[in-house]
């Protein structure tokens, strides 16, 4: 049986500044990588050096079939200290922009993906509520420079996972265990799309604008469901219901998250196959139930912005990938709208506090030599995409 997607249905690969770009010093990621005692494997150091390859990076990308990449822009480096906006920084992503629209590759960019400028770090990051206007302005700034080529733009990247891991499991910046603050954090990243969204369209360009929300399929013993969907209305539902209104919603999707009688995250299920990269369940078919939650809650349309495999065997990457791209092709056939799919992510790179061990790209990374080698996986998603229909 041969799946055939919609007509101008998105097939990309993405990335994050910090993971890729390498030697990103001025922001709050880099200080909490070299803090002494800290959480993190190893500090990110070169990466993939892709604010200098991103040349050749793109056109491996158009080569290999894809027609589009989602990326992020740097606030650190554009605003490196508050009220000083870098000219130089901005033209160095305009090129890039301009790069993806000559290789015929639609460039979708996200305005904040984890990564804050030390000043705002020092300022109280997140919970500072001051952080809601100093994020718009720089979205007024990058917008004015850099709007008229954007063609896809995310306010913030998974702002339920920059709250959870920063504020209340403490493997983020700024590492801290509060839950009080993390309810703050909430508050102030469902505060900052909005306003980041409004200012973004008032600004040069067209494009459709949304954010993106880490999901997943969820599971609870009996007895237990009443307090699994408290713990998703937290995690998941109150950031979906701040997308209302807008162009679209970013799925991202990995796992399921299997919530005990204490409300509590459960191990992985004995039996089940796990990501020993990442400690977490393999279960492509997270990703259908993300769609369908996220419509429900959100009701806009949906893009995949980020889905795929952390392995070594690339073998299992396919398989992974097939029955995600299944569970997506249900979703269209019910008549939702689901508008484009976005591997995670375009080459190995710096898996935050986990370092370099896991190994999500489509594009395999030399960390000595910097040598681009796509995998197996990558001609064959290439394919799909060039195609745009999956065999059964």
């Amino acid at each position: 049986m041969t799946i055939t997607f919609p007509q101008g249905f998105l097939w990309g690969a993405a990335s994050a500044a910090h993971q890729v770009e390498g030697n990103n010093w001025n922001n709050d990621w880099w200080a909490f990588e070299h803090a002494e005692g800290g959480p993190c494997a190893v500090p990110s150091g070169d990466c993939c050096d892709h604010f200098w390859r991103y040349p050749d990076d793109i056109r491996l990308l158009a080569d290999l079939g894809f027609s589009s990449y989602r990326f992020s822009i740097e606030w650190a480096r554009i605003e490196p200290e508050q009220g000083e906006v870098s000219r130089a920084a901005l033209e160095h992503y305009r090129r890039m922009i301009a790069c993806c629209r000559e290789n015929d590759v639609l460039p979708v960019v996200t305005f904040h993906h984890f990564s804050s400028p030390r000043w705002i770090a020092a300022r109280g990051g997140w919970a500072n509520r001051e952080t809601v206007d100093h994020f718009a302005r720089f979205c007024e700034s990058a917008t004015k420079h850099l709007g008229d080529l954007i063609g896809i733009g995310c306010t913030i990247n998974e702002p339920n996972i920059l709250s959870l891991m920063g504020y209340l499991v403490g493997v983020f910046p700024p590492g801290h265990n509060d839950m009080s603050e993390y309810a703050v954090v909430n508050d102030n990243v469902r505060a900052a799309h909005r306003k980041a969204y409004d200012t973004i369209k008032s600004g040069p360009g067209d494009f459709p604008l949304g954010q993106t929300i880490a999901m997943g399929d969820w599971w609870a013993p009996e007895g237990a469901e009443e307090k699994m969907l408290e713990v998703r209305q937290m995690h998941e539902g109150q950031h979906l219901e701040a997308c209302r209104g807008d162009d679209f919603v970013g799925v991202q999707a990995y796992s399921r998250t299997r919530i005990g009688p204490d409300g509590l995250p459960l191990p992985p299920e004995k039996g089940v196959e796990v990501v020993t990269s990442m400690g977490y369940e393999y279960w492509p078919q997270s990703l259908e139930a993300a769609i369908r939650y996220a419509v429900e809650v959100a009701r806009t349309p949906v893009i995949v912005t980020e889905n795929g495999l952390g392995h070594d065997d690339d073998t299992r990457r396919i398989a992974y990938v097939t029955e995600a791209l299944h569970g997506v092709a249900r979703c269209i056939e019910d008549g939702i709208d689901v508008r484009g799919y976005f591997y995670w992510s375009l080459t190995d790179n710096f898996e935050w506090a986990l370092g370099y061990g896991p190994r999500f790209g489509l594009i395999e990374i030399d960390w000595e030599t910097q040598q681009r080698t796509p995998k197996p996986s990558a001609r064959w998603l290439g394919e799909i995409a060039r195609s745009n229909r999956i065999e059964s």
